[in-house]
């Protein structure tokens, strides 16, 4: 049965938006809703046009036989900048400061909002990049890595400090944690990354680089290649840093242990995006 434009267009944007990344044929939709391609062509373009005066993501059009469209979530600057901000103000919040330097992050990142939008902001900085897996660490980074990964489209996968029989053989290195200078080790299974796969690292927050620099020692192991390194936040650190290369969201730029309190600004995100995101704005 034929169906009608509003009926295509609703179904439609859902299966794009389930499917971030991944070409689909005009053969599909136009078998699916069983109309003629120049009908699923007008119908493309209402959604082109929505996703991109919303900034919702870019609907991108591959020509030829084998061409299709394929859908690029992104977030725009006015966005990123009011979330960024708004993160900022919470982690400034008091009560928050943990011993060690470290913050509490436990109930921002278990909220599905939050990470929605941790997750498009940081696949908006590698929308055009080949990423193969998206990488963390257990277990605080994990959420951040499955946003991640949902909305760049790829697998992610989760070293570990400790060995789990369910891993199968696993790949190990030692490396140095730059906040207690001690050597630690970190595994992960032989089957989750292929030679040569581009590796993006996530985490959800960040002092010396330490811990970061190990599943960079580990990318190295399995022949795959480091494609960038993104946390949700950054904390103060006296020394040097393991890892110079990188983005963060948040960085906490004053502590005060005595009065328990710290202040949150912005990352170096939006510094190294700025071009980016006001193109993808315009």
């Amino acid at each position: 049965m034929k169906v009608r434009r509003s009926d295509r267009l609703i179904d439609m944007t859902r299966y794009l938006l389930e499917r971030p990344h991944t070409l689909v044929p005009l053969t599909f939709f136009s078998k699916r809703y069983e109309s003629a391609k120049s009908s699923i062509s007008e119908d493309l373009a209402i959604v082109r046009r929505t996703f991109a005066q919303r900034q919702t993501g870019i609907l991108e059009t591959v020509p030829g036989a084998a061409g299709g469209v394929r859908y690029i979530p992104i977030m725009g600057k006015a966005e990123a900048t009011d979330f960024i901000g708004a993160m900022a103000n919470r982690l400034s919040e008091t009560d928050r400061l943990l011993p060690g330097g470290y913050v509490y992050l436990s109930d921002l990142l278990g909220t599905p909002d939050v990470l929605r939008q941790i997750g498009r902001l940081i696949a908006t900085q590698y929308l055009d990049q080949k990423v193969d897996a998206v990488m963390t660490v257990a277990t605080k980074g994990i959420p951040i890595a499955q946003s991640v990964s949902q909305f760049l489209n790829v697998p992610f996968v989760i070293v570990r400090r400790d060995s789990k029989i369910t891993e199968g053989s696993t790949v190990s290195v030692n490396y140095v944690s730059a906040s207690s200078a001690r050597i630690e080790k970190m595994e992960l299974s032989k089957r989750s990354l292929a030679a040569g796969s581009g590796v993006l690292i996530v985490d959800d927050f960040m002092k010396g680089g330490g811990t970061v620099n190990g599943m960079r020692s580990l990318i190295a192991e399995f022949d795959a290649k480091l494609v960038g390194i993104s946390v949700f936040a950054e904390g103060n650190f006296s020394g040097d840093r393991m890892v110079s290369d990188y983005t963060s969201l948040i960085r906490v730029d004053e502590v005060d242990t005595k009065a328990n309190t710290l202040h949150a600004v912005a990352g170096n995100y939006m510094d190294k995006n700025m071009a980016k995101l006001e193109e993808l704005s315009k």
